[in-house]
This record gives structure tokens, sequence and C-alpha cells, in this order.
């Protein structure tokens, strides 16, 4: 917990076209959001995206598809990928994050060098049949077992300011202590014009909450501020690490832009931390 803010950068591989309803994502193709849309970036242009991150400090590195799972094809683009970062001797955390995922194609995974897997459970089992209906939130969960049983670590946590009460935000902590992930990401919902959820941004005071909540139930997470900072913040984030995040996701999101890394750096250490130097 005194080891520095922990640095992870997201490299979404393959965007929009998701065949899922989420109701809080534009990678859903029922939405018809105005996002960029691929299959599979070229590796040699993720191991590029790499390289740069890890200049700036960040110390894990997410492989993202759009999806419901991590079929046959993902598997291996996935694996060809994160051995190649692990080959340039970049010395990244390689994170997947491939929707629903069996134990033979995850451990795959961890045998090529990806050394974590990400599923967010996203919000309660209760409030997620009210926000998608294309698969249930009980495939979320077991995906998240399957990753640890397969050897990898968990990364997994939620968004916040979907609709949802207190009380579910009370049974998405519970549910993710039962996982105990070593790294839990705390996304805010902004909302956009193409989604159906159509909330308010969460006020700072609110979000704050959250985090306070999200640190009493996962007292020895790595708990990583991720979508909708910036907007819920703006520029002073100084408390959201008083109250207990000790982790960053640094650049861009999945389909909407951080802020600059380097002023990400500069503003942590304004606040007198330290960014950390190694992944322990």
């Amino acid at each position: 917990m005194d080891d520095g803010i922990f640095l992870c950068s997201i490299s979404n591989v393959s965007s929009g076209n998701c065949s899922e309803d989420c109701a809080y994502c534009t990678q859903s193709s029922h939405y018809h959001a105005d996002i960029e849309k691929y299959k599979f970036k070229d590796p040699k242009k993720v191991l590029d995206e790499a390289r740069r991150l890890k200049e700036y400090g960040a110390l894990g590195f997410c492989l993202v598809t759009a999806g419901r799972g991590l079929d046959d094809k993902k598997c291996e683009y996935i694996a060809k990928t994160a051995k190649m970062i692990k080959d340039d001797g970049l010395d990244l955390h390689i994170i997947a994050c491939c929707g629903r995922a069996d134990i033979d194609s995850l451990i795959y995974l961890r045998q090529n060098g990806v050394d974590s897997y990400n599923h967010n459970l996203e919000t309660s089992k209760d409030f997620f049949s009210k926000i998608c209906t294309t698969h249930p939130w009980q495939e979320r969960f077991q995906t998240c077992e399957n990753a640890l049983s397969a050897g990898l670590g968990l990364c997994s946590g939620g968004i916040f300011g979907l609709g949802e009460s207190w009380g579910d935000r009370i049974e998405l902590l519970k549910a993710l202590q039962i996982l105990s992930p070593h790294s839990t990401p705390i996304n805010f919902f902004i909302k956009n014009p193409a989604l159906p959820i159509g909330q308010e941004t969460l006020t700072p005071e609110e979000a704050l909450e959250c985090v306070v909540l999200a640190r009493e139930f996962l007292p020895k997470v790595r708990l990583m501020i991720a979508g909708g900072r910036e907007i819920v913040f703006g520029k002073d984030q100084k408390a959201l690490f008083e109250c207990g995040i000790n982790a960053v996701v640094l650049g861009d999101y999945l389909t909407t832009k951080g802020d600059a890394p380097q002023k990400d750096i500069e503003m942590i250490r304004s606040y007198g931390l330290e960014i950390a130097q190694n992944c322990h």
C-alpha cells in the first residue's frame, strides 16, 4: 500500500461491433455509438504503444477485445501479442480482458506471457439484469473464478452511477470480496447520447463515497481509478488518493481519450506521491 501509485495502461486491440446489449457500453452494436471499429490491431503497433507507456512509468498493460468471450482466434491473437511484448524485455505486467473465458484458454494465455485477467462484475447481480439481457452476471463471476483456477492474477471491479442503489454497490463489493482480486478498477458512468442509460454524472462527493466504500470492503486490493475520473473530478483529484486509490489508468480508455500521460504523472507527483517502480 505504501509502494507508490501503480500505473496501468489500456490498449483497445479489437474495437466495437459487440453483440451484447450492455446498456453502459459504446462498443455494443445495439446502440450505434460513434466510435472507431476494427477487428485486430497490428501487434507491432500494440508493442509500440507498450514501449511508449513503459517509458512513462506504466507497469501494467491491458490488452482488451470487444465481444462476449475469448474464442480461439482471439486467444491466439492475445497469446501472440503478449509473447511479443514479453520477448521485447519490457518487464510489463500483461493483463488480458476478453470477456467470458474457460480455464483451458486462460491457462494457454498464462503460458504465453499473460499475467492477469480482467473481467469486471460491473454491478450487483440483481441490478445487472436491468442493464444487460444478453448474458447473466453469474457468467462474469464464473470467468473470474476460472482466471484464478488457471493460475492468473485477477483484476475485477465495476461501474458506479448506472442508476444502481447503495445496496447494489454493497452487493458488488461483497462479491468482489469473495473473489479477492489483486486489482479493482473503479469506473464512473458518463452518459452518451447513443446509450439507453440517461443517468447524470455522479457528483464528486458521491463518487468519493463510492471509493471510500470500496476501500472499506477491499482493504488490501490495488484500488484503481479508471474511466470517468477526469470528468467527475476535473483537475483536482487529490481526494481520490486520500480516500484509498493507489493505482491509475494512464492514458486513453477504450473509446474515450484520457489525459496526456505526462500530465497525470505531474499531477500525482504534485500531491507528494511517488510512482510505483515495480509490480509487487
